[in-house]
């Protein structure tokens, strides 16, 4: 759906059934360069269990209008912004990569507003290589081989996805194609420079899961150990052979885990 914020025109996927405000949203966050698509698998079936889904993509990305957010504060701006324009009341946060700082931040800035919040694939820094954010910024090619050869796992890399036809580079090599470099470089500078993780993860006050792949080489699970501990209330679970792309690599995997935890909330 589309909807209006600070002036701009912003879009969110709901998963096929109509955003309603009095039920729980779900807010989805998407990784940098990236768009609402990587929650296609998940957004639906929340759609239809019970939830309002606001799957949305971020400022200047894909088809929302608007500058980019230099910061991971300002996106958090902007996220708490749409929440109140479509009339959001309570509401579930969940985010991906970028997207989970930005959760974060967002989370806590909802205070007693929030009833929980999803983090995949996420560790409390995510300083970006030189090498990576230069091709990012100078339009390299590399700079999405790069995302892809990290990001997926070693079992999605070769195939072997459940859905039949289905393979996991090319998918995220088109999407991440499809959206522009300047974008890409200014989200990876955002989180390459955001220190605010483990001040934000303290003043959450709902629960908390922190979802990482065993194969995750962007953000290994090892790393993302500070933040559950910063965290008050926290689950944390590693989905076994799952890259950094695990939404569409396991997506029925990472949707068991969110299902069990945010329905367990309601």
């Amino acid at each position: 759906m589309k909807f209006d914020v600070n002036g701009d025109e912003a879009f969110a996927a709901t998963g096929g059934r109509p955003f309603d405000g009095d039920k729980t949203t779900i807010l989805m966050l998407h990784g940098a360069g990236m768009d609402h698509t990587v929650w296609s698998m998940q957004a639906r079936y929340f759609a239809h269990h019970g939830f309002s889904v606001l799957a949305v993509d971020l400022p200047g990305h894909s088809r929302s209008a608007g500058t980019v957010p230099e910061t991971i504060p300002a996106f958090a701006d902007w996220c708490l912004a749409a929440l109140d324009a479509v009339g959001a009341g309570e509401v579930m946060v969940m985010g991906h990569s970028m997207g989970s700082l930005i959760a974060l931040e967002v989370t806590a800035r909802l205070g007693a507003r929030a009833k929980a919040l999803a983090l995949l694939g996420s560790v409390p820094e995510m300083k970006v290589h030189p090498d990576l954010l230069n091709a990012a910024r100078t339009g390299n090619h590399v700079a999405l081989e790069t995302m892809v050869g990290w990001g997926v796992g070693k079992r999605a890399q070769i195939g072997g996805h459940r859905a039949p036809g289905a393979w996991v580079c090319g998918a995220s090599m088109r999407l991440l194609e499809a959206g522009d470099y300047a974008v890409l470089a200014t989200d990876l500078a955002a989180c390459d420079a955001y220190d605010g993780a483990l001040k934000a993860a303290a003043a959450v006050s709902c629960p908390a899961l922190v979802l990482s792949g065993s194969d995750d080489k962007m953000t290994p699970a090892k790393l993302a150990r500070p933040l559950v501990d910063a965290l008050p209330d926290v689950r944390a679970v590693i989905l076994p052979k799952a890259g950094h792309m695990m939404m569409i690599e396991q997506p029925d995997e990472t949707l068991d885990v969110l299902a069990d935890f945010f329905g367990a909330l309601r």
